[in-house]
């Protein structure tokens, strides 16, 4: 079988089931309900880190445990000619839509999709750093398409929540990582999710190869660059 796209690629641990909602307890229930099959554009926006591809990914696996059809495509990893056919999918999720706002051979395709979709009313989850009206596109009927989406805002978790999620994703990899380490690792690492799990996804890596587990000592060897041996 041929290696997916990057832009298609889904994250290994990117589910319902390791997204702590925090503030965004609307979002993510509406997500849930088009990830089940209800018809609706959605659009979702925060700065980086979020979790805004958390969310879309995890759709997609909700939709097809579901025996939907799902895709989830980076727009910043694609080319435009990735679009063409999915206007079919019982549901699409494409992230970072604004990187691809104002040009052209974007735009165009863009459009049919959101047009197909809000006709039809299919399930599409768009997500951006910024709103719909702030997206910079340039074709009228594209950013009229776009505002008709319900949009969300979401917001960053405070401590309690990214400790939640830090073990969560701990728990998924199989990892044990004690309220201890945890905490050592939630205060030298940038407090964005994306940064706390690529962060564990290496820790994961070396403690495999060491056979060691995931103690202090350990996690602060990593992070300062530094060597058992």
């Amino acid at each position: 079988m041929a290696q997916l796209p990057l832009a298609l690629t889904l994250a290994d641990h990117a589910s319902l089931a390791t997204f702590v909602a925090g503030d965004n307890e609307a979002a993510v229930q509406h997500v849930r309900a088009v990830a089940g099959g209800a018809g609706e554009t959605l659009w979702l926006w925060g700065a980086g880190g979020c979790g805004k591809s958390h969310l879309l990914q995890a759709a997609c696996r909700v939709a097809t445990a579901e025996g939907l059809r799902a895709m989830y495509v980076a727009l910043g990893s694609a080319q435009p000619e990735l679009l063409a056919g999915l206007e079919s999918l019982d549901l699409l999720a494409l992230d970072d839509i604004d990187t691809v706002a104002g040009q052209a051979n974007w735009e165009t395709p863009l459009f049919g999709i959101l047009n197909e979709f809000l006709a039809r009313r299919g399930g599409l989850l768009l997500a951006a750093a910024v709103s719909p009206a702030a997206a910079g596109f340039e074709l009228a009927d594209l950013r009229s398409r776009a505002a008709g989406a319900v949009t969300y805002r979401l917001k960053a978790l405070g401590d309690r929540e990214r400790a939640l999620a830090v073990r969560l994703h701990a728990e998924a990899r199989g990892l044990e990582l004690d309220p201890a380490a945890a905490d050592y690792l939630l205060r030298r690492v940038d407090r964005d999710m994306r940064a706390l799990t690529a962060w564990l996804d290496r820790l994961d890596r070396d403690s495999l190869v060491e056979q060691r587990r995931l103690t202090i000592p350990f996690i602060r060897e990593r992070l300062t660059g530094g060597s058992s041996e």
